[in-house]
């Protein structure tokens, strides 16, 4: 079944130095922009990171520091990369706990301002995971009936995520709807307010901390009652773009006038 779409849809995959969002790098980018003519247009990238590749994550994706060594950093293709998939919906395997957030840090550390608040996220994962709970290789030949030849290949693994992600759709035509805000909707494991996860909306639409010993208290009432964690929290190893909504909601509960809700 073809993926109905009323805007572009962007299905990337990236190739890390590990994955570690706040220390990591990508190494390659390959991304599968889908118009809702049909029209599919392919850019895969390699990455200079700024860094040595290790060599457990080289025996993954193959990809050495003599392979990325004149390429060009994240910094080079950011702004150029961001315009080619503004407006875009966007669609990966893992993409909502993994590819999305070390995307979007990339973005930030290039200076980059990201907005993407009105985009629709499917994670072709966790469809399979909601479905079946097994890999993309597997995934790929359970709901394609092919075997995945390159895998870990970056464009390998973003043409098999989007040929997996339709026929998901002909495989389940009565749980799964043929609409990118559905499809996003199902991809979601709870209403996460930072790519990375670690604020979240509660059932009263509050912007809620969503991990360690405030995990469900409200953020207002968490700086409320620890006039430290603030500051503990943009000295730890968050994500920019989830540090950036801490101070977003910081400002918002000393001036006494935003609400952190929806």
């Amino acid at each position: 079944m073809k993926l109905h779409l009323q805007r572009p849809i962007v299905v990337f995959d990236l190739e890390t130095t590990g994955v570690q969002i706040t220390r990591d790098r990508i190494v390659e980018i390959s991304i599968l922009k889908v118009h809702p003519d049909g029209e599919q247009e392919t850019k895969t990238r390699r990455i200079n990171p700024e860094m040595h590749i290790p060599e457990e994550a080289t025996a993954v994706h193959g990809i050495t520091d003599a392979d990325v060594a004149d390429c060009p950093t994240f910094a080079q293709v950011a702004r150029s990369l961001y315009s080619w998939i503004e407006g875009c919906d966007i669609a990966g395997f893992n993409s909502n706990r993994f590819d999305v957030p070390m995307l979007v840090e990339e973005f930030l550390r290039a200076g980059v301002a990201v907005a993407f608040d009105d985009r629709h996220f499917i994670d072709v994962q966790t469809i399979y995971h909601k479905m079946e709970r097994r890999t993309l290789e597997a995934a790929y030949k359970f709901y394609c009936s092919k075997t995945l030849e390159n895998a870990h290949s970056a464009e390998a693994d973003t043409r098999a995520t989007f040929e997996v992600l339709e026929a998901q759709l002909d495989h389940y035509p009565e749980e799964l709807t043929n609409d990118v805000a559905a499809l996003a909707e199902f991809s979601s494991y709870g209403r996460r307010v930072d790519f990375a996860g670690s604020l979240a909306f509660n059932d009263q639409d509050e912007i809620v901390i969503n991990f360690g010993k405030y995990k469900g208290v409200p953020v207002t009432e968490v700086f409320r009652r620890d006039s430290g964690y603030y500051s503990w929290v943009m000295g730890a190893q968050f994500p920019l773009e989830t540090k950036r909504w801490f101070s977003r909601l910081y400002q918002q509960a000393r001036q006494g006038n935003g609400s952190t809700q929806r």
